[in-house]
């Protein structure tokens, strides 16, 4: 995970949300984006390849959360303020879940993120942004730099204690041996 995964992923999650919603107000400008009509899209053969039917099922499954003013549609300001929320507050692991089935992300990546989920979270909001992602991911690469350097200083010390395998005679080439080269003579 990278320091540009979490802006990544979560622009590819509004992005992903945003279009949707846009197709559905494109396919449906009269009535809007309501309950009803996202449903209609969803079954209709025509928008099979076109709508993405994970964030439309997104939109339909949390269509009360995002119909703020309760009018029985998702105004596009409603949609702008959603996805300022994503982009700002970042997602949580409910909304993560589901709008990570989209496919629009790396399901591994994703898993690593819910795995992780709340020791990204580092102020305990209940959601994870694209800094504490990043954040979370620089200290694991951090980690994991130590811990090679720290293998390697390990096997490095050893070789020079007993000497290199890749050598004919061992004893030749260890620090004991160097040091009482003379000693058995």
């Amino acid at each position: 995970m990278g320091s540009s995964l979490g802006n990544s992923l979560i622009s590819s999650l509004s992005s992903g949300i945003n279009n949707t919603y846009a197709y559905l107000a494109a396919l449906y400008p009269k009535d809007g984006v309501t309950l009803k009509n996202i449903a209609a899209a969803k079954s209709d053969q025509t928008n099979y390849l076109t709508l993405n039917q994970s964030f439309a099922s997104y939109l339909q499954n949390n269509f009360s959360t995002l119909d703020k003013d309760g009018d029985g549609k998702i105004s596009a300001d409603e949609m702008n303020k959603f996805s300022q929320t994503l982009s700002t507050a970042g997602v949580s692991k409910n909304e993560l879940t589901q709008l990570a089935s989209s496919g629009a992300y790396s399901q591994s990546t994703v898993a690593k993120i819910l795995e992780n989920f709340d020791e990204i979270d580092t102020n305990h909001d209940g959601r994870v942004t694209a800094g504490e992602i990043a954040a979370y991911s620089s200290s694991c690469a951090k980690q994991e730099k130590i811990d090679e350097y720290n293998y390697k200083k390990a096997t490095s010390d050893m070789s020079l204690f007993y000497g290199s395998e890749s050598e004919s005679d061992v004893s030749e080439y260890s620090i004991l041996s160097y040091r009482y080269k003379n000693f058995n003579k």
